[in-house]
Order: structure tokens, then sequence, then C-alpha cells
């Protein structure tokens, strides 16, 4: 499951911005209901990936920080308020100022009638500009998801370069699941240090069995255990390293079968426990909240046959 985090993620962010860039609207309300909707219907189909959830959070924070952003922009600094407070009546003021106090005094009716033509020109200017703003808006919008979707792809290359940081030479890995994130960082320690890996197989899919090979054939020392033997391989190992589904509010990981055993075995022999993820598998959601579906629901069939047992 966790090999395919990544693409989930990139995935789920390319399709939130072609939905936007689709949209012949581009103010903040239309876009953050756009993503709101179709962020419950993602969520919806696949409850277990909350790595949908966080990027649908994640834009919807996008579009309305680019909101604020494009509303300050206009607005006068500290030093112009405190400037402009300053002038009293009998005084002359800036153009705003006097704008300000024409809006606030209540309108006659023969000044109604009289500037009908000019305040029909006001209007149209003000829907332009208006206009204007919100395409505004959804250009810094999407070029924002752009580079939300680059530090997505490119998130494993940055975990990957503090690989030297924690693995030393001549020192035992221990891991389990299936994640590239994982590949990736131990791929670059490999370049300058020289260790050993011991993969759990991973019951009941056998993920360890894949992962196994895949660090074989990069020419790592590769040894396969079985997930009974962790307790017992504990107290030669160095290190553990894994990867994450997702990091909860708690600080709680959620992550292949197994993975609670490996913690509880490495914090009993005092062994440390790496968990490489990236900023986006962050959700804020705990682990109680009941939204949070923690395990996958499918039928046995995938691991038994039931004809094996009804004959």
């Amino acid at each position: 499951m966790n090999c395919t985090i990544g693409k989930v993620y990139g995935l789920t962010a390319e399709l939130l911005r072609t939905a936007i860039s689709q949209l012949r609207a581009a103010e903040a309300h239309v876009l953050v209901e756009t993503v709101r909707k179709l962020g419950k219907e993602l969520i919806a189909a696949n409850p277990v990936e909350l790595s949908v959830g966080n990027t649908v959070r994640r834009v919807l924070r996008i579009i309305r920080d680019e909101d604020v952003s494009g509303v300050t922009d206009g607005l006068p600094s500290d030093g112009d308020n405190k400037e402009t407070a300053d002038y009293t009546d009998g005084q002359d003021s800036s153009a705003d100022v006097l704008a300000t106090r024409r809006l606030l005094q209540a309108p006659s009716l023969h000044r109604l009638l009289d500037r009908a033509p000019m305040d029909d020109m006001e209007g149209k200017r003000k829907a332009a500009d208006r206009n204007a703003k919100a395409w505004r808006l959804k250009r810094s919008v999407m070029e924002t998801i752009n580079e939300l979707v680059e530090e997505i792809s490119s998130c494993r290359q940055q975990i990957a370069e503090r690989a030297l940081e924690f693995i030393h030479h001549n020192e035992v890995i221990l891991t389990l699941g299936q994640s590239k994130t994982v590949v990736e960082f131990l791929c670059t320690a490999k370049k300058k240090r020289s260790f050993r890996v011991y993969v759990a197989e991973g019951v009941p899919k056998y993920q360890g069995h894949c992962f196994a090979k895949d660090l074989s054939a990069e020419g790592f020392k590769t040894t396969l255990i079985t997930d009974s033997a962790v307790f017992a391989m504990i107290s030669r190992v160095n290190m553990v390293v894994v990867g994450a589904h997702t990091v909860m509010a708690n600080g709680g990981i959620i992550g292949p079968v197994g993975l609670n055993m490996l913690a509880l075995a490495a914090k009993q022999h005092g062994v440390p426990f790496v968990v490489v993820a990236a900023t986006h598998k962050l959700c804020p959601l705990y682990p109680e909240n009941p939204v949070v579906r923690l395990n996958e629901l499918k039928s046995p069939s995938d691991l038994l046959q039931f004809g094996e047992f009804s004959e």
C-alpha cells in the first residue's frame, strides 16, 4: 500500500488542478466550493486513503492564502494607515480617504438621478476590476498547485539527502513494508556507507519478499526474515527504518501490518526507530476520530481460497 502513496498525493493534486482550470468562474468562493465538493467525493470513494483528505485540505489552504494575499496587496501599509489617521477635517486628505467619505454619506435622490450615468460607468469599472482580480487569483492558485505537485514528486529525493546523517558504516538496518521512500533513503546512504539490511516478510501480503528482491537488485546485502523472528533479531540491529502511510495528529503513524510489533521490539531493546515521511503525509485528524479508518476491509478470498476448506 505504501508504495502507491506518493502517486495518490500527486494524482489528487493534479485532479484538483484540472477541475480548477476548467472552471469558467474564478472567484475564491467558487474555487473553494468546487474543491470541497470534489474532495468529499474522493474521500468517500476510499476513506482509508487519508492522503486524499490531506491534499484536499492543502489545496483549500492554498486558495484561502492566495485570496488573502490578493486582498492585502492593495491595502496601505501600517505607516500609511497611521498617516491617514493623523489627518484632521481641515487638512488635505488622500483620494482614498475622500472616496471613503463619499461612500459613508447618505446619498440624496437628486445626486442619484444626476450621477446615474457616472455610477453605471463606475459599476462597470468595478465589475471589471473584480473580474481581473478573480482571474489573477485563479492563476496564482494554479501556479501554487503546480509547486505542490513538484514538491510531492521531489519529496523522496529531499528525504534521501539526509540519509548519511542516520546511517553509518557496518550497521544493520531492519525494515518492514514496501516503501519507495525507504528504498531511495537506503540507496543514497549506500553510495558512501556499507551496511546490511534485514527485511521482515510482512504477512499476510508478503510485501517484504518483493522489497527484499528490490534491495538485492540494488546491490544491498539483504536478508529476509519472518515476522515472528523480529524480537529475536532486534538485539542485533542498529536501527529500524520504515515508511509511513500517514502521520496522525497525535504523532502516531499508520503503516503496514506488523509495524506496531516492530516498534514495541525496538522500544524494548532501545533501538532507534526512524520513520521517513514527507510533510504532505501529516494528517490533522486523530486516530479516534470516527471518520478515520485504520484498516482495509477486503474479502478473505484475497488471502485464502474458500475452495481449499470447503473440500
